[in-house]
């Protein structure tokens, strides 16, 4: 059986209580999450755990505080390549 890809995108401000669900979805869906991502040059992450489980929680809500660990790496990672990419 063939597994349908899964994808969620976040946001994150530092004005935010947490992290913010800004699109999820399985299969088609997910492929457009990451093609959009791809086109605005937002750095993609793969972690097939994390993205069952904000498939989860609703578009636009705060992601739960059991997944605050797990989005802190997904957020340090993206601002050390943002970090990277302004040196340059």
């Amino acid at each position: 059986m063939r597994h349908r890809r899964k994808a969620a995108a976040l946001k994150y401000e530092k004005n935010f209580d947490a992290p913010v669900v800004t699109a999820a979805g399985a299969g088609f869906i997910a492929d457009k999450i990451i093609e959009s991502a791809n086109e605005a040059s937002v750095p993609v992450v793969y972690n097939k755990e994390l993205a069952e489980l904000l498939l989860n929680v609703d578009i636009g809500e705060y992601i739960p505080p059991e997944l605050y660990e797990a989005a802190a790496y997904i957020i340090a990672y993206v601002a050390d390549i943002d970090k990277l990419i302004d040196e340059r």
